[in-house]
């Protein structure tokens, strides 16, 4: 039967000229690609979508499928866009935002199994997982933190004491011009640190400068054409040399490295008695031996340590090094938050949250440089996990979600001067000003868990660095304003020269 068979096709081959038979394949293929991009009636409006590649074109890879405000403006609150095997959702505008995150959070609770993060952790973790080992991961971490020091004195303590370490460091450089990229890395890093391997690392340790410049690495190639090339087409770009295969070699250095410092601890654990999340995190897979519904072993504790590391580093980080740019290039705005830390702290009274009540304009500056940095554009994706009715519009199931922060943060109908730096967005007759339609956090269920801790280290950090400090612009270099490639939108490498005040 298969040599009949295998006759036949090449008789049909050397009938058929060989061009007709791939035209006729490429057709079939076109045919294919348009059955599987037809959507139901009421779908959001987009741009043309082009075969196989769908809106490539539309797309500003370089920050990380970041959607061009201009698609946005022409086709509405609620767009659809295609790019290879994804068909993903804009949103704009905070009704939609809150109606999708808040009011209908159940549909949208879901992260999208995007093939790169699927490659890297696999429905483990996290910020990644979903059903019930996302409830079990989040509710289980939540409790530690808590009992590790969140929203306690105790945990303000270290922040304080880690920031004497970085007042030191930077007053080294005597005035003189640095870079402060990775030492406030490694500082912000010290607290997620503390916590999860119940130690901090010296600014000069090796080690872990090398695993602060991985963990960087790393945010940069993520947000690389090959690696979103990779996310569009994974079993195309297996076989292709680039920037992805150096991104999965990088991670699973960064999983040796977590389950290095796992190993140790399980030499000298103590089940009775937990000396930080790794230890507790031991405990709870030894409570869930034999349970094989448990979401509780090695690979989640890797996945959920590295989420808070990079987490508990990153964002943090980046948003303070926006700060502190913002602070040299307004140099008017940086004397009044330094005048208010004199009226109220002066220069020797250590920062607590406590003092954040009596500092109105510094806290206006702090909410300012989050909302300019937009650290993350288009938010942490979500999925659809039901077909829904958004705004009259049919979303299906599986659809990935993106709510689009950008527009959101500079939108002119809510910001008086949406493109321009200005602490008088949060202040009204001198107080301080919340404004809904400030989610750097996100909101609902799968907001960020860490914001009570980010707030925190926000406000001592920075408000201990312009207490120390007055940071300006080297001479004869001019500083600018300008991104990086990166999975977050941090500054481009700048250095700056911190002045010790008197």
């Amino acid at each position: 039967m298969l040599e009949a068979l295998g006759s036949l096709v090449a008789a049909l081959w050397t009938t058929l000229r060989p061009g007709i038979v791939l035209l006729g394949a490429f057709v079939f293929l076109l045919f294919a690609d348009f059955l599987k991009r037809q959507h139901p009636k009421n779908y959001p409006p987009g741009p043309l979508r082009l075969p196989f590649i769908g809106n490539f074109f539309h797309l500003d890879l370089g920050k990380g499928i970041l959607v061009p405000q201009q698609v946005v403006k022409k086709y509405g609150n609620i767009i659809r866009l295609d790019f290879g095997v994804i068909h993903f959702i804009v949103i704009t505008g905070l009704p939609y935002i809150k109606e999708a995150l808040v009011n209908q959070e159940q549909n949208f609770v879901n992260r999208p199994m995007i093939p790169l993060q699927k490659h890297i952790f696999n429905n483990k973790g996290l910020v990644r997982s979903n059903g019930q080992v996302w409830k079990e991961q989040r509710r289980f971490t939540l409790t530690t933190l808590r009992n590790f020091g969140l929203g306690r004195k105790s945990l303000e303590e270290r922040i304080q004491e880690e920031v004497t370490y970085l007042i030191q460091a930077i007053g080294e450089e005597n005035g003189q011009p640095f870079d402060p990229h990775f030492i406030i890395n490694n500082a912000v890093s010290n607290i997620i640190c503390s916590i999860t391997f119940g130690e901090r690392f010296d600014y000069k340790d090796d080690q872990f400068q090398e695993l602060l410049r991985l963990l960087d690495e790393i945010l940069c190639i993520q947000a690389s054409v090959c690696c979103q090339l990779y996310n569009a087409f994974p079993r195309i770009m297996n076989f292709l040399p680039g920037s992805h295969h150096t991104l999965f070699r990088k991670w699973e250095k960064l999983k040796m490295f977590v389950a290095n410092v796992i190993e140790n601890h399980r030499k000298d654990w103590n089940p009775a008695e937990a000396r930080d999340f790794i230890d507790a995190y031991l405990q709870e897979i030894e409570k869930h031996k034999g349970n094989a519904t448990s979401s509780f072993d090695d690979e989640n504790l890797i996945c959920s340590t590295l989420d808070l590391f990079l987490a508990g580093t990153e964002t943090t980080s980046t948003t303070l090094r926006w700060g502190l740019l913002f602070m040299a290039l307004n140099p008017e705005i940086q004397e009044k938050v330094q005048a208010e830390i004199d009226r109220v702290l002066g220069q020797s009274q250590k920062v607590s949250t406590a003092s954040r009540e009596s500092m109105p304009y510094t806290n206006a500056v702090i909410h300012e440089v989050q909302r300019m940095g937009n650290i993350v554009p288009m938010n942490v994706p979500r999925e659809v996990t039901v077909d829904t009715v958004l705004a009259g519009y049919h979303l299906v199931k599986g659809t990935m979600v993106l709510t689009n922060l950008t527009a959101l943060h500079r939108d002119p109908a809510e910001w008086a001067t949406p493109d321009t730096f200005n602490p008088e967005h949060f202040l009204e007759n001198g107080q301080f000003k919340k404004r809904e339609s400030f989610l750097p956090f996100s909101i609902g269920k799968r907001m960020c868990l860490g914001e009570q801790l980010a707030r925190t280290e926000l406000f001592i950090f920075f408000t201990s660095l312009l207490q120390k400090f007055t940071f300006r612009p080297p001479e004869n270099e001019k500083l600018s304003l300008k991104f990086r490639e990166s999975l977050t939108s941090s500054p481009a490498s700048y250095r700056l020269c911190a002045i010790p005040r008197a």
